[in-house]
Parts: C-alpha cells; sequence; structure tokens
C-alpha cells in the first residue's frame, strides 16, 4: 500500500503493527492508524469504506482543537482525546510531538485495555520513526528539488 506521507521509511512496520493490533483484538478494535499532526497518513489498519485521508484529516483537526481547548481552560498539556458515539469510541493519543495514533472501538470494549494497548503501541510506533529518522528516504525534499521523494523515486 502507498502511504500519502511516504518519507516515513518505517511506514510498513507501521502499518503491519497496527494491522496485528486489529486482528488480536477480536473485533473490539475495528480501525487503526498512525498520521502526522498534520493529518498525512503514515501506516493503517482502516476498514476498506473508510478514506484514509479523510480519515487523517479529520482527526488532525480534532487534535488541533482538542490542544487549543486544553490550553484555554488551563488543563495542562494534551495527551489524549477520546470521542464517544453510538456505535464506538474513537481514541486519539499523541505519538512522540509530530504524531497520532487513532484507534476506532466497539462500544463494548475495555476501554482500561484499549487504553494500555495503545500507549504500547505507540512507544513502538515512535521507536519506528525514531529509527527512519536517518534513513535517506526520510529527508526533506522541497518541491523544486530533484531528489528521490520529488522524482517519486524510493
Amino acid at each position: 500500500m502507498q502511504y500519502a506521507n511516504s518519507r516515513y521509511a518505517n511506514a510498513e512496520m507501521i502499518a503491519a503493527t497496527l494491522k496485528r493490533m486489529v486482528k488480536s483484538a477480536n473485533g473490539t478494535i475495528m480501525s487503526a492508524a498512525a498520521m502526522t499532526t498534520d493529518g498525512f497518513i503514515i501506516g493503517s489498519a482502516l476498514r476498506d469504506e473508510t478514506n484514509q485521508d479523510t480519515f487523517a484529516a479529520m482527526n488532525a483537526s480534532l487534535l488541533v482543537l482538542a490542544q487549543r481547548t486544553s490550553e484555554e481552560v488551563a488543563i495542562g498539556e494534551l495527551k489524549q482525546v477520546m470521542v464517544q458515539g453510538s456505535e464506538g469510541v474513537m481514541h486519539l493519543t499523541h505519538i512522540g510531538s509530530d504524531a497520532v495514533l487513532a484507534v476506532a472501538t466497539d462500544p463494548s470494549a475495555n476501554m482500561g485495555r484499549i487504553l494500555l494497548e495503545t500507549r504500547s503501541i505507540s512507544v513502538r510506533i515512535q521507536e519506528y520513526l525514531n529509527a527512519g529518522q536517518n534513513d535517506p528516504k526520510t529527508e526533506e525534499v522541497s518541491p523544486n528539488n530533484s531528489g528521490p521523494a520529488a522524482s517519486g523515486q524510493n
């Protein structure tokens, strides 16, 4: 699968980690994705009917609003966001300062277990992101540069 933000060398490992998490949850975790805070998918295990670009953009917007709200009411640095709907719960948690883990669960999911699992997965994804920082594929390339990312070659 091609990811919108292909500068992450370990995107495939992140996607595989998320897919294992969804599969091992026996239906209580419906979808999961790691994305940048500006709304680009890094790796995902989303339902087929979910548009990953829309999903990432909406979650990034939700996170920004929650951050501003927590600042406005002076409750400190935002750690997590939970949105409870009639068909499930969406849980967002930071992965370092530049990425977010979004997990959609069944309404019957044990939220304590989900919180522990998302903490563990967030740490693992952060390790993958850190390990990929020195990889040549992760170098920023400006649109006018003719480097590998600009030409589409990896």
